[in-house]
């Protein structure tokens, strides 16, 4: 048996022999000059204090010097706990019992705690010093330690996840595994990352982004296509921050246009997102009428003209791209290697089109469309949803304004 308490010095481990003769403390002390006591605290002589019996001669109880006072501290070697690190744990933050230095199957916890420091420091738990554990920190590591029953679970996972396949009527291992992880809780504490400066930056971003487009919209009339090309150029891998790479007027390979011929083809803007992905971005202006036809087809309304001609052109793009294949990898990588982050190749692994244009709102604020034909420019929308992301410029407000909503809820909850 092992207990803990303080001295004028520090602390010390009284140990009680159960099991083995009462004197193989001593005996391993005077043959090897040091001793494990309860499978996990190693002293050497100089350790012990007595050998006094509160007994008789046969029953002794040793006592170690486990730990010193320092400064509000207790300074525990790391010879004692099996490391290499000392340890220094907060006079009254941390109960000392065996369990706080040892895990079931005799794991050292603060060997583990060891193997992961970069640096050969002390490990400081609790108190105000600079990089300390928090006690609460450690408390928590102590509840949701690997138990015997969970290690025995994982390593029957592991057997059969490696050996699975050849063996017969396995006993469903890994699925116990998981369901035992799902009953012990999750080892994720529910308090939010100290991240509000972030959240404060990124709001900052949409809303400036919001306000900028809400700009240019109030403007429509006065920019040519080209000129809204340029605009949302200009933003764009702030609104989309999965790509990393803006391509101007990519030229492509057609050679299905004219039997046996080849010709070149010009998209006007490709994005590169970062696993080095390409797709297509088709931009047109936001008029209110570019969407839906005035004429209905048996009481549905169609695509107009305007949308019809850029998803058809965004098709051959994205049709063209594909079949160019490697070849194309190959060329567009060396074309614009100088655009792309370093050793970085560009990938055609089917391609998705975003086509941005018109608009469903009036300058007024009033919506341009009734609700059925919200509704039927929502089902046109999913038809090409596998290929591509038809928005209209108040699609983009919205999105905008949901994330600013969003950040803002998480920014609230972290004060």
């Amino acid at each position: 048996m092992v207990y803990f308490y303080t001295d004028e010095r520090g602390l010390i481990l009284e140990y009680e022999p159960e099991f083995n003769s009462p004197s193989w403390v001593s005996d391993e002390l005077k043959e090897k000059g040091e001793v494990t006591v309860s499978r996990a605290f190693t002293f050497v002589t100089r350790d012990l204090l007595n050998r006094r019996s509160k007994r008789t001669d046969e029953d002794p109880i040793y006592r170690f010097r486990f730990a010193k006072r320092e400064a509000g501290y207790f300074r525990i070697p790391g010879r004692v706990l099996g490391c290499e690190n000392d340890v220094l744990i907060a006079e009254k933050e941390v109960p000392f019992e065996r369990k706080t230095f040892v895990a079931e199957r005799n794991v050292g916890i603060f060997r583990r705690v060891s193997r992961v420091m970069e640096s050969d420091g002390e490990i400081v738990v609790g108190g105000h010093r600079d990089g300390a554990i928090p006690a609460a920190v450690f408390r928590e590591l102590l509840r949701k330690f690997p138990s015997s029953i969970e290690l025995d679970r994982y390593a029957s996972a592991r057997v059969e996840t490696i050996m699975g396949e050849y063996l017969k009527d396995t006993s469903n291992a890994r699925e116990k595994y998981e369901r035992y992880l799902d009953r012990r809780g999750s080892v994720i504490p529910d308090t939010q990352l100290p991240h509000t400066e972030l959240i404060e930056a990124e709001i900052g971003k949409y809303q400036l982004l919001r306000d900028l487009i809400s700009g240019w919209l109030s403007r429509a009339a006065s920019y040519s296509e080209k000129d809204w090309q340029r605009l949302i150029l200009k933003v764009i891998l702030l609104l989309l921050p999965k790509y990393v790479a803006v391509l101007e007027n990519v030229h492509i390979v057609d050679a299905y246009s004219v039997h046996g011929q080849k010709k070149k083809r010009f998209i006007d803007v490709c994005l590169i997102d970062a696993g080095g992905n390409i797709d297509v971005v088709e931009v047109k202006k936001p008029f209110d009428d570019a969407l839906l036809s005035k004429s209905l087809y048996r009481g549905n309304s169609i695509p107009s003209k305007e949308l019809s001609g850029a998803i058809m052109q965004a098709e051959k793009y994205l049709f063209h791209l594909s079949k160019w294949g490697v070849d194309g990898e190959a060329e567009l990588t060396r074309r614009y290697a100088k655009q792309l982050p370093p050793a970085m190749q560009i990938r055609i692994t089917n391609p998705k089109a975003l086509v941005l244009l018109g608009r469903d709102m009036r300058l007024s604020g009033a919506p341009a469309f009734s609700a059925q034909q919200k509704f039927d420019l929502e089902v046109i929308k999913r038809k090409y949803a596998n290929m591509m992301d038809i928005l209209t410029y108040d699609d983009l407000l919205r999105r905008l304004d949901n994330i600013i909503a969003s950040l803002s809820q998480r920014r609230a909850g972290l004060a």
